[in-house]
């Protein structure tokens, strides 16, 4: 069976790339049409963008979102604000979808191809390579950054015991701590008007965090959080977590969520509160709550900050992977 592929406007792909998506082996909310939408509507820039979907009969198998940036074409994003991107292909479809995919791209002018934010465990890692290497192409295969990540036990219990004993002896002295100062709970918000109503306290606690997270949320940043996770949590996959002490909100997290994973996107704390940890303590809470919640994996996504494996985390890479014409 032939498999043709189109160059498609976005809004016609929408419902197909959801449905595509919400089969497909990586349900990472940065493979959305939602979140490419709004990404590409604040920072785009008027670059070219270049949809590519593979059709097999009526059905789409897979969707290449790239962009055009003299003579280089790749995935559309910002490794600034998309942890992971990739191209979005039908379970059990990959290499034919992958296969087409590439011989459309080898009718365009470009000089390279990049393919960024690459998880670990994806299809195109494991079969684009190879295929564009038999095409002809010069492949560089490399290691971006790291997103580390954990298997999350049946209890809160088996999660302290899983430690090293250091960490977990600081962990438990910090929570006692943490609650002779005064009463402390996790509060989730995922309506979408409960996390509107609370962003302006999330984004104020992430800005008074450190310097660099003030410097990072810009006007157009702000905007653009503000849009995306409400459009997030219009579909049911974004949560805003506070750590509340003494009734007052002192820690925000801001989760994605995926079947059974628990992703920690952004976050931020008072800094009045830091001799308390709180911007550990809530990481911790977290984990306690997606526990309790049944989640089977928590993602801290990308980038290699200590708390992460303080807090049981190991490296799972993220890759780039460039092609060039021989």
């Amino acid at each position: 069976m032939t498999t043709a592929v189109l160059q498609q406007e976005l809004q016609a792909l929408e419902g197909p790339w959801r449905e595509l998506h919400r089969r497909g082996a990586l349900p990472y909310v940065f493979l959305t049409p939602t979140w490419l939408r709004i990404w590409w509507e604040e920072f785009g820039e008027g670059r070219p963008l270049l949809l590519l979907a593979a059709h097999r009969s009526q059905e789409i198998i897979g969707i290449a979102p790239l962009m055009e940036n003299d003579g280089q074409l790749s995935l559309a994003g910002d490794p600034n604000v998309c942890d992971y991107l990739d191209f979005v292909l039908a379970q059990g479809a990959e290499e034919e979808a992958l296969s087409a995919l590439l011989d459309a791209l080898g009718q365009r002018p470009w000089q390279e191809v990049a393919l960024w934010g690459l998880p670990e465990g994806s299809p195109t890692l494991e079969l684009l390579p190879r295929l564009a290497s038999a095409a002809g192409y010069q492949v560089h295969l490399e290691r971006e950054a790291v997103a580390p990540q954990m298997a999350l036990p049946a209890s809160w219990e088996e999660y302290l015991e899983s430690l090293p004993g250091k960490d977990r002896h600081e962990l438990l002295r910090k929570l006692r701590r943490l609650s002779r100062v005064g009463d402390h709970r996790m509060e989730r918000l995922q309506q979408p008007d409960e996390v509107a109503a609370a962003l302006d306290e999330f984004i104020h606690l992430h800005r008074i965090s450190r310097p660099e997270k003030a410097h990072f949320m810009t006007e157009r940043m702000d905007r653009f959080f503000r849009r995306l996770v409400v459009a997030l949590a219009e579909e049911g996959a974004a949560q805003l977590w506070f750590l509340r002490l003494a009734g007052e909100r002192v820690a925000g997290l801001l989760c994605f969520t995926a079947p059974g994973t628990l992703q920690l996107y952004n976050s931020g704390y008072d800094p009045a509160y830091g001799q308390l940890a709180v911007g550990l303590l809530s990481k911790a809470l977290l984990i306690e709550e997606a526990i309790r919640e049944g989640y089977r994996r928590f993602d801290f996504l990308r980038g290699a900050e200590p708390y992460k494996y303080d807090l049981g985390a190991r490296d799972r890479s993220i890759y780039r992977c460039l092609l060039r014409r021989g």
